[in-house]
């Protein structure tokens, strides 16, 4: 029996690297090349953006693939294939940019975010509340791949619905946009020209959104 027959294609492992290497380079082509950041920030700090970015990349893909299918674009099948995987991957990023986040969200490295007595900006809440509330949902989003869960039809209903996964997108993109929608006004800022991550990533979620909404509107009409 051939080996495809039991393990079907897919090209996650590919798609994982290529997303990684391209948001690694796209993080130290802005901050570090491009921008002020000092190259000693590399392996924390500019990791942690380019993780971060990396995460929205692969989510975007794992949740706009079936939708743009629905939708009667064609998509190979290996793309399709490789859905779990990817969603696998993005969900360990983000746990691991929130570790990360966690250790050096301090006023020297986010100044923006706290105010002069130490406390946290409305803003700043805004974008926590947002970006835990989106991982939560994740989280339950990914409990339809635990074999144990599917035997409970009530619960599967709720975090395999069309609706669990916009609010997910949703929230994220209101992580992103409190985390840095000022500088998104004012392109004359950006290092070397280029778009902020947080901005690329509320682009990506917004797409992937969209196309989310108009597929479930299409299936309810």
């Amino acid at each position: 029996m051939p080996k495809t027959s039991i393990h079907k294609c897919n090209a996650s492992g590919f798609i994982i690297t290529a997303t990684f290497i391209f948001s690694f380079g796209y993080a130290i082509l802005r901050y570090n090349i491009m921008g002020n950041v000092p190259w000693k920030d590399l392996s924390f700090f500019i990791l942690n953006k380019s993780i971060a970015l990396n995460a929205f990349i692969l989510l975007s893909f794992n949740f706009s693939l079936r939708p743009l299918v629905n939708l009667g674009l064609k998509v190979p099948e290996v793309l399709i294939n490789s859905r779990r995987e990817v969603g696998m991957a993005s969900v360990l990023l983000i746990f691991v940019h929130v570790l990360m986040s966690f250790l050096i969200f301090n006023p020297a490295n986010y100044g923006k975010f706290f105010e002069t007595d130490g406390t946290i900006t409305l803003y700043a809440g805004l974008s926590m509340l947002g970006g835990i509330l989106s991982f939560v949902a994740i989280l339950a989003y990914r409990l339809n791949f635990i074999s144990q869960m599917k035997d409970n039809k009530s619960v599967m209903k709720i975090i395999t619905s069309r609706g669990l996964l916009i609010l997910t997108l949703l929230l994220g993109m209101l992580h992103v946009f409190f985390m840095g929608f000022k500088g998104w006004m004012d392109p004359s800022g950006w290092h070397g020209g280029l778009p902020p991550i947080s901005l690329l990533a509320f682009v990506l979620f917004l797409f992937s959104s969209l196309i989310n909404i108009i597929d479930r509107k299409r299936h309810t009409s």
